[in-house]
């Protein structure tokens, strides 16, 4: 039991750090300086949903992160 919790922390836990990394900024950082913006250039439509399938699969696996860590300090 112990070792299947522990594998579900490690996948869980890179899940995060990949699907964090996929997502966009929601800050413009410097491009708002310089009035450069991708958003009107390569179109807003495709990438809404693709950025809410990240965030979607982001709060998914943190939630089973944070649970399987409790269930696993509670085992042991």
């Amino acid at each position: 039991m112990v070792i299947f919790f522990s594998v579900l922390i490690l996948i869980s836990s890179i899940s995060i750090i990949v699907t964090v990394l996929f997502q966009e900024s929601k800050s413009e950082g410097l491009g708002a300086a310089y009035g450069g913006s991708s958003e009107r250039f390569f179109g807003r439509s495709g990438a809404r949903t693709f950025e809410a399938m990240l965030g979607k699969i982001t709060t998914v696996s943190a939630i089973i992160f944070m649970i399987s860590a409790i269930v696993l300090a509670a085992i042991q």
